[in-house]
């Protein structure tokens, strides 16, 4: 195969994480994103490096299990990418995809647990971020997810399955408002239009919503009455703040440089595991509330005994797991690198009347350097690209006798281990928990321990 770009048909053979199908053409590996083993493809081959890669064109032929998508914009929106399939097979390529990739490490004995199912495959999530944008080429308005390929085009979220009611009919409203307004969307080219996303969270035990509106300083249209339109929505949740954020950032990212509360107040409460938690726009939280206490009772349970002992939470956002921790421990100390997010967690310590838990704001890397502490358990919950690789090396100075890891990409918890296993840890148990249903995501949790080798 000389040619550098040559379009093919191949059959999709196999699949790797994250969610790239293996074909063959002249004994050459070709990875094809968004493809499941079975399908006959059309494909545009390119030569990257030393490997190509196909960009889909057409299936061709389906795979003998493929189901029809319960979702009209399945394939062209970027938000899920198995609602073509049954959840069991769902599960079942994300589990290989973890085990496969742990096959890059020389292990030895340890228990791998599988993976465990969401309890809820669709509206399970409490965290939406969407786009505004154009249906197509100066089409009308959409409000949603991003198009596949594409940086303005947006399939609209009005019936979207993974979140519930509530946020579509929020969608729809803010959707129907500026369409009958003067207002475009942010074009980020062009560096024309005011309108740029639209944050909603929604407490899956509380039902408390957060809706925040991100426009540019252009803004043409009375968003109080578009507040007036919001409140008198027959919510089945309650809706406890509107806020309207500035950002005139050329990036195509939600920040703020200003956030004006319009309603109600400017954050929500959620309950998890019997504690509860304020939790900000822009603070982190687990998209996914009924599964998260899954993943926390996991962590938990690979804990184990934690009398009398310290624990480190490196990364620990806003201190969810320190919190849940701190009730058998003796001292939690968390570190975390926003300071938005050490006073989050500060706060809801004392919501929950929880003493023994520290936490410090600062950087993992140079943090760690001024603590006095000797941790009888780390957990590590990183961010995705995972840990510093000086950050990785202090931490296993601490000769922690247990380390618990938490990973939302895979690949990078593969390289991440390697690192333990070359110095003194070994790996006991691991267990995925499927966060993210009818996405190519997956949540891992590793229990090591330190040996003397």
């Amino acid at each position: 195969m000389s040619k550098k770009n040559i379009t093919e048909n191949i059959l999709i053979e196999d699949i790797e994480f994250p969610n790239k199908g293996i074909g063959f053409l002249d004994d050459k590996k070709i990875f094809v994103k968004n493809t499941i083993p079975g399908q006959s493809i059309k494909v545009n081959l390119k030569k990257k490096k030393q490997k190509f890669e196909g960009r889909l064109l057409e299936i061709i032929q389906k795979a003998p299990y493929e189901i029809e998508s319960d979702c009209n914009k399945f394939g062209i929106c970027g938000g899920c990418t198995y609602r073509n399939i049954s959840y069991e097979k769902e599960l079942e390529f994300k589990e290989k995809n973890v085990l496969k990739l742990l096959t890059q490490l020389n292990l030895g004995n340890y228990e791998f647990l599988g993976i465990q199912s969401s309890p809820n495959i669709n509206e399970y999530r409490n965290k939406m971020e969407f786009s505004f944008g154009d249906t197509c080429v100066d089409g009308e308005l959409s409000l949603g997810m991003r198009k596949r390929k594409s940086y303005y085009e947006v399939c609209d979220a009005d019936n979207c399955l993974i979140i519930d009611e509530d946020i579509r009919k929020i969608v729809v409203c803010v959707k129907n408002f500026f369409k009958n307004s003067s207002d475009t969307f942010y074009h980020k080219t062009k560096r024309t239009g005011a309108l740029r996303h639209l944050l909603v969270r929604k407490a899956f035990f509380t039902g408390e919503i957060l809706i925040n509106l991100v426009t540019t300083n252009e803004l043409k249209s009375n968003i109080e009455k578009l507040k007036d339109e919001l409140i008198n929505i027959n919510f089945n949740g309650k809706l406890t703040g509107f806020l309207h954020t500035i950002n005139e950032s050329i990036a195509d990212i939600v920040k703020a440089d200003e956030i004006k509360i319009l309603y109600g107040r400017d954050y929500f409460m959620e309950k998890l595991l019997g504690l509860d938690f304020k939790i900000s726009v822009f603070s982190f939280f687990q998209t996914n509330s009924k599964c998260a206490e899954i993943l926390y009772s996991t962590i938990k349970d690979f804990a184990g005994d934690l009398s009398d002992k310290t624990v480190f939470d490196l990364y620990c956002g806003t201190g969810t797991i320190a919190q849940i921790m701190a009730e058998k421990a003796n001292k939690v100390i968390g570190i975390e690198l926003i300071d938005e997010a050490i006073e989050a967690a500060k706060i809801n310590a004392k919501i929950n009347n929880i003493n023994n838990c520290k936490f410090i704001a600062g950087d993992v890397l140079k943090i760690i350097d001024n603590i006095n502490e000797n941790p009888d358990l780390i957990i590590l919950d990183p961010p995705r690209e995972g840990i510093h690789p000086k950050a990785i090396l202090k931490i296993i100075e601490f000769k922690a006798e247990k380390i618990v890891y938490v990973s939302c990409k895979a690949s990078s918890m593969i390289k991440d281990l390697q690192v333990f296993l070359d110095n003194n840890y070994v790996v006991e148990k691991i267990k995925c928990v499927d966060m993210f249903p009818r996405t190519y995501h997956v949540e891992c949790v590793v229990l090591m321990s330190r040996v003397e080798k």
